[in-house]
């Protein structure tokens, strides 16, 4: 059973503008809540018990954030707070592989599952990751604009690679940036360079991964909601709200 998960919070979010002007964009308020609190809630409604949060800008108002955070069905939890700009310069190396990186001492030997901390997905997909054997895998989403995105190439049951915003159509399957690791995932981090637009790339790491044969697809049957520019905030409170109707 994969008991631990990694979520990655160590960024501004650039693209939000002003709006991290004085806050992480995974502590803006969607619905009166900050966005990090709907991620947490729903990890943790999934079953999962350990969280490692791998943050670094305004990483004072993260832990401020977890000094009140309360479960929402009041079960017990463990967060081990995690700086990743004390750790790795960001000026030197920064993207979502470091936060993985960053996240090793506290993983150890155990399968873990791998978020960002501005991606929301339901409880059951969550559930449906947590998978116990000795294959790692890559959540995708059916999409209608996969060009968009980075598209998953399969073959058979096995992750044969991503191709990044591709021109031309060779799939709609996008990947949805959840992914269930094994501590396998550790021994290639060294393996990857820089990637063209300057960062560490988890998607890299898969990559090589999938190489032997070691990477597996799950679709995501619910949803995935990604906070990532300023318009998607007030889509989120809709969502929310309708979320919170459709429960009662």
């Amino acid at each position: 059973m994969v008991k631990k998960v990694v979520i990655a919070a160590a960024g501004r979010g650039t693209r939000m503008l002003h709006l991290t002007d004085n806050k992480p964009k995974h502590l803006l308020e969607i619905s009166g809540k900050p966005f990090l609190s709907y991620v947490l809630d729903n990890l943790l409604l999934a079953g999962y018990k350990e969280i490692v949060l791998v943050a670094g800008y305004k990483e004072e108002l993260v832990r401020d954030f977890l000094k009140t955070y309360k479960s929402p069905n009041g079960s017990d939890f463990k967060i081990d707070f995690v700086n990743q700009y004390e750790k790795v310069d960001p000026d030197q190396r920064y993207g979502t592989a470091i936060a993985l990186e960053c996240a090793k001492d506290y993983v150890g030997q155990e399968q873990f599952l791998f978020v960002c901390g501005d991606n929301l997905y339901a409880v059951e997909d969550l559930r449906a990751m947590n998978i116990d054997d000795n294959y790692s895998y890559i959540a995708g989403l059916i999409h209608e604009t996969p060009e968009k995105y980075g598209v998953l190439i399969n073959g058979g049951e096995f992750l044969k690679g991503i191709i990044e915003k591709p021109k031309e159509y060779v799939g709609n399957l996008i990947n949805a940036g959840m992914y269930k690791f094994t501590p396998e995932v550790f021994e290639k981090l060294p393996l990857i360079e820089k990637s063209a637009r300057g960062e560490y790339e988890i998607t890299d790491v898969i990559t090589l991964l999938a190489k032997e044969q070691k990477v597996k697809t799950i679709k995501i049957k619910e949803y995935w909601k990604d906070l990532g520019n300023p318009d998607d905030i007030g889509k989120l409170n809709k969502f929310i709200e309708n979320e919170k109707v459709a429960s009662k």
